[in-house]
């Protein structure tokens, strides 16, 4: 009995050090050495954005390119426009989570086209891709005048534009190779949106996919 109990504590000792062990174990993998996850809404529904916790992984072969052509896959400049805040993945979860707790003066956009969106996205992100607000890319005033109103909170007065309610959005595409998001702020700016209001995640998803962090398909 005595020697069967002795065994049993061996195999539990040795259960206990395989799962601490770091050559077996994969070690914790926080956002920032005080959070772990954030929890964000996207679609309605509460979703974690945690960092892969596999030390093995690697970054998804979407984002592994490193020599696109040049144009249209220049690489942008640290400030896309004055007044424009750069922004990066902390900032980013940061306002995710105020939208996520009740914040409607906030949205973070996708300004990728579709196809890439459905190949995943930041969650918590609305998508709105670039097209839909370049008039040279056959976006009629209409439909741009819709989306300043409807879902940016812009208010028309005797056919002006006024900002004063305006959300603050916060743009991103694939990354610092990418002119999608800056293309969106560019027009918006033309259309007399506050520089102030508008912030850009440079590193788009090609960074945050180099991080781990967590991705959702778009529809």
């Amino acid at each position: 009995m005595f020697k069967a109990k002795r065994m049993a504590t061996a195999v539990l000792i040795s259960a206990l050090a395989l799962s601490v062990n770091p050559a077996v174990a994969d070690k914790p993998v926080g956002i920032t050495s005080k959070m772990m996850d954030a929890e964000v809404v996207h679609d309605g529904k509460k979703v974690k954005i945690t960092r892969n916790q596999n030390n093995k992984n690697t970054v998804n072969p979407s984002f592994s390119k490193t020599s696109r052509p040049c144009p249209p896959f220049c690489v942008q400049p640290a400030i896309v426009a004055p007044g424009v805040e750069t922004v990066g993945e902390l900032e980013v979860i940061e306002y995710l989570k105020k939208m996520a707790a009740g914040d409607d003066s906030i949205l973070v956009i996708d300004s990728r086209t579709p196809d890439w969106v459905k190949k995943g996205t930041i969650p918590g992100a609305v998508n709105i891709p670039w097209t839909k607000l370049n008039p040279a890319k056959g976006a009629d005033p209409l439909t741009i005048g819709e989306i300043l109103q409807e879902q940016f909170n812009v208010k028309e007065s005797e056919g002006l534009w006024n900002f004063n309610d305006a959300k603050t959005l916060v743009m991103f595409c694939n990354g610092m190779w990418c002119g999608q998001s800056p293309n969106n702020i560019e027009n918006l700016l033309k259309f007399g949106y506050p520089a102030h209001k508008l912030k850009w995640y440079r590193g788009g998803m090609q960074d945050w996919e180099i991080l781990g962090l967590s991705t959702i398909p778009g529809k």
